[in-house]
C-alpha cells in the first residue's frame, strides 16, 4: 500500500541548542542550570559526559546543514539558548551569539530548509535560577524581554516560532520526581512553576503579535495519551485524571485559553493552587497559539488506585491513580519504552474533535538505542532498520489521521544527529546521523538517514 502525504508537508527533524551546540563557555555564553549541575555533580551524568561540547554544532553547522540537505530535510527545529544570547539573563545582547544564530538561520534558508525556532528548551540561565527560576515573576519578565529580542533580531526570516519545548518536563523532573537540578520535590512549588511557565508563554505570544515578526507562533507539547487498564468506571476515571495532569494542564490553556476546571477543582480541594495574579488569566485567555507541535514517544497506562496513600504523605499526582504495565505490550528492547504507534492517531483525532482541529505537526517522534555501534555494517555505517520500521509504522497512523481530517502539517524525527541528552548524555542514540565521540565527533549518515531522504523526495512511502 502507498502512503502519500499532503503537498508541502514538512519533513525534517528536531534538536535543541543546549543538546547540540557545545561551545558551552565560549564567545560570551554563561552557565545554564545544566552547566552548573554538571560542575557540582558530574557523576549524575551518564559516563560523566557533560554539556560542554555536546555535538559541536557551534563549529560545524555549515557541514551539518549540508547533511540535513542530504537526508531530505525541508525544515529543521532547533532552539536559541537564552544563556548565549543574553548571558546575564537580562540586559545586554551578546553580539557573537547574534552573529552565530544569524549564520545558522541564513545557512538553513540558503539550503531551502525552513528554520523552526524554539525559545526555551529546559535551559534556564543559572543567573535566573538564582532568582528562583520559574517560581519568580522577575524571571517571567526577563524571559519576555528575551523573547522580544529574538523576534526583533531574527523575526524577519523565521516564520515558525515556539515559546517552549515540553514545558511540563521541567515541572516534573525538577520540582516533582527529583530527576534534575534543582531537585525540589514539592507539588505546590511545581504548580507555581507550571502556572508561571504558561503566563510566560502567553506573554511571549502577545509580544510576538505586537512585533513585526513574520509567521506564526506556537508551543511544543509532549502529549502522552492515558489509557485505562479496562473499561471499568474506576479505571477510566483514573486515566482521565492522569490526562488532566499530564496533557490537558498545558494543552487547554495554550489552545482554549483556560485551565481544565476539573483539574482546578482537584488542586483547590487539596489547597495546592498557585497564586494567580490579576491579569494572568486574561493574558492566557487572549493569546491562543497559531500552531501546535506534538512530541509523541510512548503512551501512559493507568489503573484505579489500589492502596490509598497515607493522609500525611506529600501530594503527588500518582496519589490519584496507579501505573499499569499492559501484558504483551511491545517494547523497544534497546531503550525499554513501549512502542504503540496507534496512540499518535488517537492524539490526532482528539485534536480534531476537541481542540477545533488546530493546525499541528508531529514535532518529535523517534527511537533511542543504547550501544548502537553494534549495528555497524561492513561499509562502516549503522544499519538501523529498526528505526526505519519505527518511523514507517508511526507514519501509517499519521497518514490515517490526515485522511480522516486531522490538520497535520508535518513530521519531524527526533533527531538529526546523535546528541547529548541531559543526564543521559550520549547513552541512547536517536540520530539519522551518527556522531562518533571516539573519533573526533565524525558524522556518518545511518541507513535511516538515507531512507529519510527518499521518504521526503517521494513525499511518502
Amino acid at each position: 500500500m502507498d502512503y502519500p502525504f499532503p503537498e508541502k508537508f514538512w519533513w525534517g527533524s528536531a534538536a535543541s541548542g543546549p543538546q547540540t551546540e557545545g561551545a558551552a563557555l565560549m564567545d560570551g555564553r554563561k552557565q545554564s542550570i545544566w552547566d552548573y549541575w554538571y560542575s557540582i555533580e558530574p557523576e549524575s551524568f551518564h559516563n560523566g559526559v557533560g554539556p560542554e561540547q555536546t555535538s559541536d554544532f557551534y563549529h560545524r553547522f555549515k557541514d551539518d546543514i549540508q547533511l540535513m540537505k542530504e537526508t531530505g530535510h525541508n525544515s529543521f527545529r532547533t532552539s536559541i539558548q537564552w544563556s548565549r544570547l543574553i548571558p546575564d539573563g537580562t540586559g545586554q545582547v551578546n553580539e557573537k551569539a547574534v552573529d552565530f544564530y544569524n549564520q545558522v538561520i541564513d545557512e538553513l534558508l540558503a539550503n531551502d530548509i525552513e528554520p523552526f525556532i524554539n525559545l526555551y528548551h529546559f535551559d534556564m540561565p543559572m543567573c535566573m535560577q538564582e532568582k528562583g527560576g520559574w517560581e519568580s515573576r522577575e524571571v517571567i519578565d526577563a524571559y519576555v524581554q528575551y523573547a522580544k529580542a529574538c523576534f526583533r533580531l531574527f523575526g524577519d526570516r523565521v516564520k515558525y516560532w515556539f515559546t517552549f519545548n515540553e514545558p511540563i518536563v521541567p515541572v516534573e523532573a525538577s520540582y516533582l520526581y527529583n530527576l534534575h537540578y534543582p531537585h525540589i520535590v514539592d507539588f505546590k512549588r511545581a504548580a507555581v512553576v507550571a502556572h508561571h511557565t504558561i503566563v510566560a508563554h502567553a506573554r511571549a505570544v502577545e509580544a510576538f503579535k505586537e512585533s513585526n515578526a513574520l509567521g506564526q507562533i506556537g508551543i511544543i507539547l509532549n502529549l502522552t495519551p492515558s489509557y485505562p487498564r479496562s473499561e471499568d468506571k474506576e479505571d477510566r476515571a483514573a486515566a482521565h485524571i492522569a490526562d488532566l495532569f499530564f496533557n490537558r494542564s498545558f494543552l487547554d490553556p495554550v489552545t482554549k485559553g483556560e485551565y481544565p476546571l476539573e483539574l482546578v477543582d482537584i488542586l483547590a480541594e487539596k489547597e495546592l493552587l498557585p497564586i494567580v495574579e490579576a491579569d494572568d488569566l486574561e493574558v492566557i485567555s487572549n493569546n491562543p497559539i497559531d500552531l501546535l507541535g506534538v512530541n509523541y514517544y510512548q503512551p501512559r497506562r493507568v489503573k484505579a488506585k489500589e492502596n490509598p496513600e497515607p493522609d500525611n504523605a506529600p501530594f503527588m499526582p500518582e496519589h490519584l491513580f496507579d501505573s499499569y504495565i499492559m501484558p504483551g505490550r511491545r517494547i523497544n528492547p534497546h531503550r525499554g519504552w513501549e512502542i504503540a504507534e496507534e496512540a499518535v492517531y488517537d492524539i490526532m483525532i482528539d485534536l480534531r474533535d476537541h481542540y477545533r482541529n488546530i493546525p499541528f505537526f508531529i514535532s518529535e517522534n523517534g527511537m533511542g538505542v543504547e550501544g548502537e555501534e553494534k549495528f555497524r555494517n561492513e561499509e562502516g555505517y549503522i544499519e538501523d532498520e529498526y528505526r526505519i520500521e519505527f518511523v514507517k509504522e508511526h507514519l501509517k497512523w499519521v497518514h490515517k489521521g490526515i485522511q480522516e481530517g486531522a490538520n497535520c502539517l508535518g513530521y519531524h524525527i527526533w533527531t538529526f544527529m546523535d546528541n547529548w541528552s541531559w543526564a543521559n548524555a550520549y547513552k541512547n542514540r536517536y540520530g539519522l546521523v551518527e556522531v562518533d565521540l571516539k573519533n573526533g565527533r565524525n558524522r556518518t549518515v545511518k541507513k535511516s538517514g538515507k531512507w529519510y531522504k527518499l521518504l521526503a523526495e517521494n513525499n511518502g512511502f
